[in-house]
């Protein structure tokens, strides 16, 4: 299939105050073969049920509280966060052959979910906040947090999820990495994997963007894309570096799946010098914590 800026970057289908889906992959629409992904807004009350067939699929809750039935199990209260620059992740980690509802118990939720085949079945697993390490990548203009929702070594067959929260005017997924090919060094150790990824786009401030390049390294593909609250882009190979606007925070949440249940990539050796520069990290950098969760606990309490 070929790629370009038009067919990478798929725009949020509804308005910020608007209820129902908010952004969708198939596989089939992405030209690829694993990953699915979608990202709804739901009001007080409101559900979605779902079977993961043969598929393995991790909900995360971007914000908003909400009860979980499923057919591995009930989770009666999922999440805390009122959003993303608001706290800490909740998510569930649902195998295949898994039937769920999600009922929304706030005034209003937002969820993604991610789901790729897998071929062994796992225990379903909710994840809490102090389940999730915050690591905070790279120096200066290039600091950036990320928070290890199902990293490389979680208990799944092929899914991996992080969000990364990106500082006004900040670099992020840089120097510019790629994983589209399935490498393993002399010794067996696992180079570079083969993953399809999207990334899901939400801002801190109405009129909030990021710019994301794409490209290979032979540059068939070179696409630049504006992305904004709501939108997601598609990674299906090549580098995919991402900068934030001034003045505007930016957050994604990245869904990946192919070789590997691994985040194992190779740098743009043009760029790779960059992080024998880095110093002194960006202040601003971790924009969330695992305090603001202990803080909501203890105003939740004092108010009982």
């Amino acid at each position: 299939m070929p790629y370009s800026a038009e067919s990478l970057l798929l725009p949020a289908r509804i308005p910020a105050e608007q209820t129902g889906s908010i952004n969708r992959v198939t596989p089939e629409g992405a030209g690829w073969t694993d990953l699915a992904f979608e990202a709804r807004r739901l009001a007080r009350g409101e559900t979605w049920e779902w079977d993961t067939g043969e598929r393995e699929a991790g909900l995360v809750l971007l914000g908003g509280v909400v009860a979980v039935r499923s057919s591995r199990g009930d989770w009666p209260r999922v999440g805390r966060r009122p959003d993303v620059f608001s706290g800490m992740p909740w998510a569930i980690y649902l195998p295949r052959g898994t039937r769920f509802e999600v009922r929304v118990e706030s005034e209003s939720a937002e969820l993604a979910l991610a789901s790729a085949p897998a071929e062994r079945e796992r225990p379903a697993r909710l994840i809490t906040p102090a389940d999730v390490a915050i690591e905070v990548r790279g120096a200066g203009t290039n600091t950036r947090q990320v928070n290890g929702i199902m990293p490389p070594g979680f208990d799944c067959d092929r899914l991996v999820c992080v969000e990364v929260y990106t500082p006004s005017g900040n670099w992020s997924s840089y120097p510019p990495h790629k994983h589209d090919v399935h490498r393993t060094g002399p010794d067996g150790a696992l180079l570079e994997a083969d993953l399809e990824e999207v990334y899901f786009y939400k801002m801190a401030r109405a009129g909030g963007h990021a710019v994301q390049r794409v490209y290979s390294p032979e540059r068939g593909l070179d696409a630049a894309m504006t992305a904004r609250d709501g939108d997601v882009v598609l990674v299906p190979f090549g580098y995919h570096p991402v900068s934030a606007a001034f003045g505007y925070d930016c957050y994604y949440l990245n869904f990946l799946a192919g070789s590997a249940q691994s985040l194992a990539c190779t740098d743009d050796p043009d760029h790779a010098w960059v992080k024998g520069t880095w110093r002194e990290t960006d202040p601003r950098v971790p924009m969330v914590t695992h305090a603001m969760e202990d803080a909501s606990d203890a105003a939740r309490r004092s108010t009982r």
